[in-house]
């Protein structure tokens, strides 16, 4: 992997700002409806699909089964999703067949994560787990991969913020338990358009500050609950005001449990203040996070699953 993000293909040709990214998708969509053909123009209201959050929890679903099958490590896992997430913005999805694609794609992030997989093995783990929208022919996995590598103009690396993570908990003294919370943070936030919109390790960071003030461990990695969303918001405006009292101190009391997690906190705050990170980055992550989870509540699998086999099916994208 390129050592420095900062010079990489990700940073010049797949960072967005969110403007840029509805302007992409927009043209994507308009493409579509002024098609020459009656039947490629009608696709986007032919064939409605969840909101595009709730979509990409069920393709996490999906590539995490398969890339259990296969025993792929979570970082492969989530260069797939990255790279789901970039091809859509290529395609759209209603002319693909997306069991495919996620496929393809843990099929090739395997290889770019140096766990590679029998192209065979791919063909029948991905038959197994989806026998409705997968073939036995390996060719398509073939296909598939260069038709992908090539929406992705080779540009393949990616930099997550697994490692700033790992760097920075030693740093903040971060326990184990923290530490597990803020990699499924991490690995919440491929949910999201974070990925295209903010540098790893502003994900990082904002993984860290939700492990440290939020607590979001019954959200995280699971279907959120109105509770622990709602504690979250909570939690976090308590934490912000923390912040901005910080230099005037604040009041004692509490458990040696609380006293030790306030310090950290505290630690962490001052940290922050004296690094070059993007504050209002971090706050636009932490909203879109907590925006994520009130999402989730409504996320229906068998809804999911229908609809993309609505187009899938009606089109013959499964052939």
């Amino acid at each position: 992997m390129a050592a420095n993000y900062w010079v990489s293909s990700q940073r010049r040709h797949w960072q967005f700002s969110r403007d840029e990214l509805r302007d992409i998708r927009s043209r994507l969509e308009d493409s579509v409806s002024t098609s020459a053909s009656a039947s490629a123009a009608s696709l986007i209201t032919q064939y409605p699909l969840p909101e595009r959050r709730l979509l990409s929890v069920f393709f996490r679903e999906q590539i995490t089964k398969l890339g259990r099958r296969l025993q792929l490590r979570q970082q492969a896992q989530a260069t797939a999703q990255i790279y789901v997430r970039r091809f859509y913005t290529r395609v759209e999805i209603r002319r693909t067949n997306p069991y495919l694609v996620l496929a393809v794609a843990l099929y090739l992030a395997a290889k770019m994560e140096e766990c590679p997989q029998h192209i065979r093995l791919v063909v029948n783990e991905a038959r197994n787990a989806w026998p409705e929208f997968i073939t036995t022919d390996s060719a398509k996995i073939g296909e598939g991969e260069f038709r992908l590598i090539h929406e992705l103009n080779s540009q393949l690396i990616v930099h997550h913020p697994y490692r700033t993570l790992s760097e920075v908990q030693t740093v903040l003294g971060l326990s184990t338990e923290e530490n597990s919370t803020a990699c499924a943070v991490v690995n919440d936030h491929y949910l999201t358009d974070l990925p295209l919109l903010y540098p790893p390790h502003v994900i990082a960071v904002t993984a860290i500050f939700f492990t440290l003030a939020l607590k979001p461990s019954s959200a995280s990695s699971t279907s959120s609950s109105a509770s622990a969303s709602a504690s979250a918001q909570q939690s976090s405006a308590a934490a912000l005001q923390q912040q901005q009292q910080s230099s005037g101190g604040c009041g004692g009391g509490g458990t040696a449990q609380q006293q030790q997690q306030q310090n950290k906190l505290q630690r962490f705050l001052t940290w922050l203040a004296e690094s070059n990170v993007d504050m209002e980055a971090v706050v636009d992550c932490m909203q879109e996070m907590i925006s994520l989870y009130e999402v989730w509540e409504q996320y229906n699998e068998r809804v999911c699953k229908e609809q993309i086999a609505r187009f899938v099916k009606a089109r013959g994208l499964d052939k």
